[in-house]
């Protein structure tokens, strides 16, 4: 008997923990070899107490084999979330019982109720003093339709009730499609790529069979490559001779870039392939752009050797050489979101010691120009002749936040600062569930942060992409004495570009060191200037060496000084330290 379940929550809502205490449980791991977060197996996963990368674990409990996959709770990775979803068939929702619902649970709810999976209810942390078990449980029954008696209470931390999950796993009747005759079928619910054995894909089989040294194909992506080693993990790599449909395990293959095997992909035999492929699969396009540049131009190689080197096993990963006139060479890269952004940035300055200037992020663009040719800019810097453009258009998001029903008006005046609107309201019990709809861009740089200062903390945030809509969109370019800097040029809606203008140059004032001359730094659209803030020169006392009262003589030395300083003012080269290419990232 196989079952095949997942565990779904919001961040930090114990996930992992849960996991933790069903190896030990089960005996799958001993007590000798137990960590907590055992499946986060990154240093960064560890530290920030998040999983980023999704594992799975084979596990025996009562004579019944279950795959448990722990999942991502991030919005940036729902795309992996939806995929792992689809490889099992049931799912453990866990809420936390001092937090209650947040955005994330109802994310992954809803992606549940999709796939069709059986959704068992959990309340973890029952024994925190600040629990409140039976508000939690109403908003869950709320929401899912269910029983008292169908939710179960747990502590993650002690492992109190966490055989009664595993018993109520093993109960449930699911019938599970064992067809070992057909055509095999199996999905790629996650791919990463090891250094001294290529790629490694973790998969779910639903027909037929996938034996060792096989030679498989994958049908999305049309690669062909050989099964050198299939198992299953417990959570360590443990060989078999085959993986039999039902089943969930690990293929080592012989391919050289997870680009070859992605995420959602169907993965059949190349002699006798299936006709069709699993529904779902999509490719994950990136949708924040952020220019990164080593500090010293020395180290461009090593940035490059490093960016590929993690693109092997993220095949969301994109990049791109860019050069800038300031920064030197560097790689204009592109993310699922921002927590993937800053994942991406400390694994580069821990694990290849890099030192990286990184540029505002920005969303990219579709450009419609007046010939009807639709072209895609990643950059404002990228914007072609405005005279050769007919219409910009930006990418919308779809929003939900949830709060407490007392915080919902200062939410609403942030979301209508950003641009956005308000589409629907909603309560669960005693919290608001606010839909709404915003520009990408307004939400990249720090809305999240606003949202927590104007909640205390208690709303939790969850988008997803919605289309692309034509607005009336500038490009606002800085002049740093008199040059214009690319690297900070933003695309911005017409009725925030001065506001946005003033902002920058009155940080850049605060960033950019004074010169022995006066330096003006200006925002601008097109040649008209709309915003302007000067940094005064250093001055030096020239009429200190005068011990008469003569104006005369103090005129002309003052004349003099003002002569070299014009003349230092044309020549002269203003020094940008980094800081001022992240002034966007950092409002106050």
């Amino acid at each position: 008997m196989i079952r095949n379940f997942c565990i779904i929550a919001h961040i930090d809502h114990g996930k992992s923990t849960i996991a933790d205490r069903m190896m030990e449980l089960t005996g799958t791991v001993s007590k000798r070899e137990m960590q907590s977060q055992l499946l986060d197996s990154m240093e960064l996963e560890r530290e920030k107490g998040i999983t980023i990368k999704l594992a799975p674990v084979t596990m025996q409990w009562k004579g019944c084999t279950l795959n448990l996959i722990d999942t991502p709770g991030h919005v940036d990775f729902s795309y992996e979330v939806s995929r792992s979803l689809q490889a099992v068939e049931t799912a453990v929702l866990v809420v936390d019982a001092t937090q209650g619902i947040q955005a994330q649970t109802l994310a992954n709810v809803y992606l549940a109720l999709e796939q069709d999976l059986k959704i068992i209810p959990v309340i973890n942390k029952i024994d925190l003093p600040a629990a409140e078990v039976e508000k939690t449980a109403a908003q869950i029954m709320n929401l899912l339709g269910c029983s008292r008696e169908e939710i179960i209470e747990v502590s993650g931390k002690t492992g109190f009730g966490v055989d009664k999950i595993l018993d109520r796993l093993v109960s449930l009747n699911i019938e599970i499609d064992n067809n070992i005759n057909s055509k095999t079928k199996a999905l790629i619910f996650d791919s990463y790529f090891d250094d001294y054995r290529g790629v490694v894909l973790y998969v779910r089989v639903f027909e037929g069979e996938i034996a060792k040294n096989s030679e498989i194909l994958m049908m999305a992506a049309r690669t062909k490559g050989l099964a050198l080693e299939v198992g299953v993990l417990t959570p360590k790599m443990t060989p078999r001779e085959s993986l039999k449909a039902g089943e969930i395990g690990y293929i080592v293959t012989n391919l050289k870039t997870t680009r070859d095997a992605k995420v959602g992909d169907t993965v059949t035999l190349a002699r006798e392939p299936a006709a069709e492929a699993l529904p779902g699969y999509k490719e994950v396009l990136p949708f924040v752009y952020a220019g990164f540049f080593p500090v010293s131009n020395d180290q461009y190689k090593d940035l490059k050797e490093a960016i590929e080197k993690l693109s092997l096993s993220d095949s969301a990963l994109q990049f791109e050489p860019e050069n800038s006139p300031v920064l030197g060479f560097g790689l204009r890269i592109g993310f699922l979101g921002l927590l993937h952004m800053d994942i991406i940035r400390e694994r580069l300055e821990r694990e290849f010691g890099l030192d990286l200037i990184v540029t505002n992020p920005s969303t990219n663009y579709e450009v419609v120009m007046n010939n009807g040719e639709i072209i895609e800019i990643k950059s404002a810097a990228d914007l072609p002749d405005v005279t050769e453009v007919a219409e910009i258009r930006e990418p919308w998001v779809k929003g939900e936040i949830i709060v407490p029903k007392e915080m919902i008006g200062g939410v609403l005046n942030l979301i209508n600062e950003k641009r956005g609107h308000q589409t629907n309201l909603s309560y669960i019990e005693t919290r608001a569930v606010i839909d709404f709809e915003a520009p990408m861009a307004n939400l990249l740089t720090d809305f999240y942060d606003q949202l927590k200062s104007v909640t205390s903390g208690y709303a939790s945030f969850n988008y997803e992409l919605n289309g692309y809509r034509a607005e009336d969109l500038v490009r606002v370019d800085f002049l740093v004495a008199g040059h214009k800097m690319d690297a900070l040029s933003v695309m911005a809606h017409r009725s925030e570009a001065e506001a946005i203008g003033r902002e920058v140059t009155k940080k850049l004032k605060e960033v950019i060191p004074r010169q022995n001359f006066e330096v003006a730094l200006q925002a601008a659209i097109g040649a008209r200037i709309i915003a302007r803030e000067t940094i005064g020169a250093y001055r030096k006392d020239v009429t200190v060496k005068i011990h008469t009262g003569d104006r005369d003589r103090k005129a002309k030395l003052l004349s003099k000084q003002k002569k070299g300083k014009a003349r230092m003012k044309r020549f002269g080269k203003v020094d940008i330290p980094s800081e001022a290419f992240t002034v966007m990232l950092k409002r106050d």
